[in-house]
């Protein structure tokens, strides 16, 4: 009796575990590498990027973020950054436009992240990825490192 008892404890214990790992993994969608899909993203004002491949690890904490590729102008990109979702600054390093970030979590698919340069804010992104997990779209809004305004729709395809 108590043997039954244990192996359905035991068996019980396991599926649980299980069950937490899968939607653990499943409630960050934002993990992975994803490639910029030029054809479907939108720069303004431009030239658009010519590539950016997006390297991403997040939890339910925060989020470690890397891009790599060439920009319009054919100068290389690095951008990085390693934030919590607590709304609090955190150094980001790359980005012309912005010496700070700022990241919160809106829902499982989506975040927001702002971005400054000496306290002032100069881009607001939102990054949502797809319910299928295939896609991430980042919508960037704000002022360039020349001051210009940009409205850029950033589509990736998970790779």
């Amino acid at each position: 009796m108590r043997i039954k008892r244990f192996a359905a404890l035991t068996t019980t214990l396991v599926f649980v575990v299980l069950a937490l790992g899968v939607v653990a993994s499943a409630a960050d969608q934002h993990s992975g590498t994803w490639k910029m899909n030029p054809a479907k993203s939108k720069y303004s004002p431009g030239p658009a990027a010519k590539s950016i491949t997006l390297t991403v690890e997040a939890d339910e904490n925060g989020i470690k973020s890397s891009s790599e590729g060439i920009g319009g102008d054919g100068n290389p990109i690095h951008v990085q950054y390693d934030a919590k979702f607590d709304g609090k600054d955190y150094p980001i390093t790359g980005a012309p436009n912005a010496d700070t970030i700022s990241v919160k979590r809106i829902d499982a698919n989506r975040f927001q992240s702002i971005a400054k340069k000496g306290g002032e804010v100069t881009m607001t992104v939102t990054s949502t990825v797809s319910k299928d997990g295939k896609t991430r779209t980042s919508t960037f809004k704000g002022k360039d490192a020349q001051g210009r305004d940009v409205h850029n729709v950033v589509v990736y395809d998970k790779q």
